[in-house]
């Protein structure tokens, strides 16, 4: 007898939390939905009052855009005073190159000049050091409800980003108690190194792979004959915060991945048989959340597959562990 609240103990961590009625389960969803609602609606609340500082960070990757360019073309950087003018290429066959000379970059300042009675602006041409320029492009607000819209986008994505440490608190908190205790371990361990993969996702797109699809965007559009120095607030904004979104939470996937593994819905056997299949989403996902030009897409593309490899090699590795420890304990 005494061993028997032992038992029921166990088998209750095993089995999970407290049976609830259907209704019970209704009211804890409601509850989940109600908290959650709060943290987004507070979060978007600081991303509004504070949106300046917010589209100053996201606008920082367009600040580091190097300008790309072909190696037979020199580019002229053309300045008035402390302001960029834009940026043009100059052919070899341009009647225009005989300003530069040979220098591969060059930046021509715009001076004001007297002459005699006369003022006038003068041109100076100053050779640039070989390091990659920047990009100079404006963004502007083209509509009275613009910024507005520019606003709301912000706060929706940056409430988001903030909230969602919250939100998925009380998404366990509410799922958590129909779960077994093996299920429970699993999932933890998934949460810690998810937030980690998620930071490190926003910092690869944020530092590394946004400037180079703002500039190849840029290199583009004059490809096709279109100015590129002006763009709308709200389609910036937009696309950036897609964008960082979408690889935040594309480098989840090797922590959803190995969560299903260890759970049992997934194994190493369906994993390498999916992988011709996940070649083709994640160039799709590039295709989707970048820039229509390749050299982005693939940039994209290629850390999500490596990432889905590493995920198939680890699980791998679980399935040998499994089957070593099944043929020690048959012998």
């Amino acid at each position: 007898m005494a061993d028997e609240p032992e038992a029921e103990h166990s088998e209750r961590d095993e089995e999970g939390g407290p049976v609830k009625s259907f209704l019970e389960h209704l009211e804890d969803l409601r509850w989940v939905l109600i908290k959650s609602g709060t943290a987004a609606g507070v979060a978007m609340l600081l991303c509004l009052l504070g949106g300046n500082y917010v589209v100053g960070i996201l606008e920082w990757p367009l600040h580091r855009a190097p300008v790309l360019h072909s190696p037979r073309t020199q580019l002229v950087q053309l300045a008035f005073g402390t302001n960029q003018l834009g940026n043009f290429r100059v052919g070899a066959n341009d009647p225009f190159s005989g300003w530069v000379g040979t220098n591969r970059v060059v930046r021509l300042e715009l001076i004001p000049l007297t002459i005699g009675t006369n003022q006038v602006l003068g041109v100076i041409a100053r050779p640039q050091p070989e390091t990659a320029p920047r990009l100079s492009i404006q963004i502007i607000n083209l509509s009275p409800a613009g910024a507005f819209v520019v606003a709301t986008k912000v706060a929706f994505y940056g409430g988001i980003i903030l909230a969602s440490p919250l939100i998925l608190f009380f998404v366990a908190q509410f799922v958590f108690p129909a779960l077994k205790f093996r299920e429970k371990k699993y999932i933890y361990r998934g949460l810690f190194f998810a937030g980690g993969l998620f930071a490190t996702g926003l910092c690869f797109c944020y530092f590394i792979l946004m400037p180079v699809a703002l500039g190849a965007s840029v290199q583009y559009a004059e490809w096709l004959g279109f100015s590129a120095t002006q763009w709308r607030a709200e389609d910036y904004i937009g696309f950036v915060c897609k964008f960082l979104l979408g690889m935040g939470l594309g480098f989840e996937l090797p922590v959803v991945v190995l969560t299903l593994v260890k759970i049992g819905v997934l194994n190493y056997r369906i994993l390498s048989g999916a992988r011709r299949y996940v070649i083709v989403i994640v160039f799709i996902l590039g295709a989707v959340l970048t820039t229509p030009e390749i050299i982005t897409q693939v940039l994209m593309a290629i850390p999500l597959w490596l990432l889905f490899e590493i995920t198939v090699l680890i699980a791998w590795y679980w399935d040998r562990q499994e089957k070593k420890r099944l043929a020690g304990s048959d012998t």
